[in-house]
C-alpha cells in the first residue's frame, strides 16, 4: 500500500504543468471542434505556402499577349498553356471565402454544441452544483474559443495577404469585393467573435442545440447581409466632376455615375471609393463587430444571472 502511494503521489513542491479547471475542461468536451478547427488551420496554411511559391509563375500566365508574339508582348498560345494563374485564383478564391464564411458555421457551433446542449442535456446545471458558478462556466465556455478563432482567424489572414503578393485584381480580385475585402482584413478576426457571442446568445435564450444552432447561424447571416449592403456608407466616399471625359482610378468601387449634355458638352459627376478607402472602412466595420460581440455577450452573461439563482 505504502509503495502504491509513493508511486502516484506528486513530489512536493512540484506544480503540475498543463491546461487545468475550466480550460481543460472546456477543451476535453469540445475535442471534435478542437480537432476540427487545427486541421483546417494546417491545410489552409499548407494551401497559403503553395499559393505563395506559385504566385511569380501565375502572374507571368496573367498578362497582354499577341499572336503572333511582337512589340514585347508573349504569344497567346503560350500564355494559353499556362494554367497556374488559374489554379492560383481559385485557390486563392477558396481561402479567402472560407475566412469570410466562418462566421456562420462558428455563430451555429456556439448555440448548438457550445451553449444550448449543455443546457438541454442538463450537464451546465450539474457543473453549476458544483464548485463552478454560472458566471465562471460561461466565461470560460467564450474565452476559451474566442481566443483560438482570434488568433487562427488572424494568423491565416496574415497568410492570404502574404500569398496574394501585390493584389492583382485580375488574379485575387478587387478590394471592394465582400470576400476579398473580409478575408485580407481585422473584419475576419470581428466576424468569428460576432458569431460566436451571436451563437452563445442563442443558446442561452432556447436552452435547446437544434434551435440554438439555427438561430445563431440566422443571426449571423443577417449580421453579414446587413454590414455588405452598407459597408460602402461607412466612409465618405469620394466626388469628382469633369467635362467630356474622366478616368477612375484602378479598382476604385463606383457608387453613382451620373453623365448629362448640355449644348453638346457631356458632364460627368461620379462618387467613387478609391482602394485607399480599404482601412478606414475596415476599422470602421470591425469596430462595429466587436461592438456587437460586446453586446452579445454582456447580454449572455445578464440573461444568465436572471435565470440562475
Amino acid at each position: 500500500m505504502t509503495t502504491a502511494l509513493a508511486a502516484t503521489t506528486a513530489p512536493a513542491g512540484r506544480t503540475p504543468r498543463g491546461p487545468r479547471g475550466l480550460v481543460w475542461t472546456v477543451l476535453l468536451v469540445h475535442r471534435t471542434a478542437l480537432v476540427f478547427w487545427a486541421l483546417a488551420l494546417l491545410a489552409a496554411t499548407a494551401v497559403l505556402i503553395w499559393m505563395y511559391v506559385i504566385g511569380d509563375e501565375a502572374r507571368k500566365g496573367n498578362v497582354p499577349c499577341m499572336t503572333p508574339a511582337r512589340d514585347g508582348f508573349p504569344g497567346c498560345a503560350s500564355i494559353e498553356s499556362i494554367t497556374v494563374d488559374d489554379v492560383y485564383a481559385g485557390w486563392i478564391e477558396t481561402i479567402t471565402s472560407a475566412l469570410t464564411y466562418t462566421i456562420l458555421p462558428v455563430a451555429a457551433w456556439a448555440g448548438g454544441a457550445l451553449v444550448g446542449r449543455e443546457l438541454e442535456s442538463g450537464t451546465a446545471r450539474l457543473a453549476w452544483t458544483q464548485s463552478v458558478t454560472p458566471t465562471r462556466w460561461l466565461a470560460a465556455k467564450l474565452a476559451v474559443p474566442a481566443v483560438l478563432l482570434a488568433t487562427g482567424t488572424g494568423g491565416l489572414v496574415l497568410l492570404n495577404n502574404w500569398a496574394r503578393g501585390d493584389g492583382d485584381p485580375e488574379l485575387v480580385g478587387d478590394w471592394y469585393n465582400a470576400d476579398a475585402f473580409i478575408g485580407t482584413g481585422p473584419t475576419a478576426v470581428g466576424y468569428a467573435l460576432a458569431g460566436l457571442a451571436l451563437g452563445a446568445l442563442a443558446g442561452l435564450l432556447l436552452r435547446r442545440a437544434l434551435a440554438g444552432a439555427g438561430v445563431g447561424f440566422l443571426a449571423a447571416l443577417v449580421l453579414c447581409g446587413v454590414l455588405e449592403r452598407f459597408r460602402e456608407d461607412l466612409w465618405p466616399a469620394v466626388t469628382r466632376t469633369a467635362t467630356g471625359r474622366l478616368d477612375m482610378p484602378r479598382s476604385a468601387l463606383v457608387m453613382t455615375r451620373d453623365e448629362t449634355t448640355t449644348d453638346g458638352v457631356r458632364h460627368i459627376r461620379v462618387t467613387y471609393h478609391p482602394e485607399s478607402h480599404y482601412w478606414p472602412i475596415q476599422y470602421v466595420e470591425t469596430g462595429i463587430l466587436l461592438a456587437v460581440a460586446a453586446a452579445a455577450t454582456l447580454a449572455a452573461f445578464w440573461l444568465l444571472r436572471r435565470r440562475t439563482p
